[in-house]
């Protein structure tokens, strides 16, 4: 498979932007040829429904500005629909977790939630923020407009707060790997 293809695929996966560092690192490129099969990714687009999005040293996959009527529509006839099952099982997960990687979400759920959490940014439910401990990865956490929308005045205001993180640090602290132990006499090296 050529460069722009696998390129073209990982910022689908991704569904968010991505820094051409990063990208040379995942698929084991040297710069140069990133920014040349990015070039040639961006010709290749041209006239499709899907662009390459470029800001700064990031990019990332979009719909191109001519079917924005399209996106619009099937914006609007997602924001009329219930939220769902998934929808509300990936919302309490940020509201009880936030702030929260994507891949800690997919993980909890066991299935991508990419479609969900579009969703929900799109709806206003929740938002992307910088993840200080990973500048390539964003977290999730509840918008204030959420947290009105659900009657209260911070998210410890909700139901079983302070239970349920308890029992998600202790689930944390279970699952850090245990310190070596001297298998001579018994004791943490």
């Amino acid at each position: 498979m050529n460069l722009e293809a696998r390129i073209e695929a990982t910022l689908f996966f991704k569904g968010e932007p991505v820094s051409i560092k990063n990208l040379g690192k995942l698929l084991d490129t040297p710069r140069e040829d990133i920014e040349t099969a990015l070039k040639m990714l961006e010709e290749k687009l041209s006239g499709r429904g899907i662009v390459l999005v470029r800001h700064e040293d990031e990019v990332t996959l979009a719909t191109a500005p001519e079917v924005s009527l399209i996106i619009e529509k099937i914006t609007k006839e997602e924001l009329a629909r219930d939220l769902g099952k998934a929808g509300l099982e990936t919302l309490s997960i940020v509201l009880y977790h936030s702030p929260i990687a994507r891949r800690d979400i997919d993980y909890i759920r066991g299935v991508n939630s990419n479609f969900i959490l579009r969703n929900l940014l799109i709806r206003g439910l929740v938002e992307k923020i910088s993840n200080p401990e990973d500048q390539r990865a964003f977290l999730y956490k509840p918008t204030l407009e959420l947290l009105s929308f659900l009657g209260i005045k911070n998210i410890e205001e909700l139901p079983e707060y302070a239970s349920v993180r308890k029992e998600i640090e202790v689930i944390n602290t279970s699952n850090e790997p245990a310190e070596p132990v001297d298998t001579h006499n018994g004791t943490p090296n």
